[in-house]
């Protein structure tokens, strides 16, 4: 039986299990399941590997896309120039990281833009936001980080900076959510965004994706913003890390 799943806490939320007890079923690939790994603690990914020898490729999420790293032996260029991994491979007792959230966020993106370049705000600075930025940049499209907490990095905003100087999200016309906030149960939830400072000049790509329209997006776009949720992204990185598997 050849074995893939996913790794993170909590993992009540998750999309791939379904995604891929689909994806064999439709497509007729049998002897693959497709499992749930859910570790309060990085340390015990070990233990994962040790019980499930079978295993062949592992997809990554909160909060383990970065500190999954020294676990593994090689790093896909492009997932080191990110510095998160979301989908590992496992050949010969060989772990691979890789990081597809980029791709899936980057042709969905694309897709959705149509050619337009405005410049973001990108809410959040872990794993997922890392692959985000580095499809901004591969875009060309500017943008800024928005995060909780002052940073070293003089270019990134805090939620204070956006409410104490709402021509930030005037001048910014598409936000990107990256972090949790917004995900089942808490579905009342959103980043501190003030939605007076929202037109219909604004798209907002919340990465969430359960609820299928989350808080921050009903909210946005009852000031007008065409919104987008994250389903399409976690497709089209689901489909890449299959090819990677095989």
């Amino acid at each position: 039986m050849r074995k893939y799943g996913l790794i993170g806490y909590p993992l009540g939320h998750s999309f791939s299990k379904k995604y891929f007890a689909n994806k064999f079923e439709k497509e007729g690939i049998k002897d693959c399941t497709y499992d749930l790994y859910e570790i309060e603690d990085i340390s015990l990914f070990p233990k994962v590997l040790d019980e499930n020898p079978e295993l062949e490729g592992l997809n990554v999420t909160i909060p383990y896309k970065e500190k999954i790293i020294p676990y593994l032996d090689f790093l896909d260029p492009a997932c080191e120039k990110i510095g998160a991994v979301n989908c590992i491979r496992i050949k010969k007792n060989q772990l691979t990281g890789y990081n597809t959230d980029y791709l899936g966020f980057r042709n969905s993106l694309e897709n959705w833009l149509k050619g337009e370049k405005p410049s973001a705000l990108v809410l959040g600075t872990g794993g997922v936001s890392k692959a985000v930025v580095k499809a901004l940049e591969d875009l060309q499209i500017p943008y800024k980080l928005v995060s909780r907490s002052k940073s070293e990095k003089s270019e990134q905003l805090t939620y204070e900076d956006l409410k104490n100087n709402p021509s930030i999200l005037l001048q910014n016309h598409l936000i990107i959510n990256t972090t949790p906030v917004g995900t089942y149960p808490k579905t009342e939830e959103m980043p501190d965004i003030n939605p007076e400072c929202i037109t219909p000049m604004h798209k907002v790509y919340d990465l969430v994706y359960n609820p299928e329209k989350t808080f921050l997006m009903r909210s946005l776009e009852a000031r007008g913003a065409i919104v987008k949720n994250g389903l399409e992204m976690l497709q089209l990185q689901a489909e890449a890390a299959w090819k990677i598997w095989n």
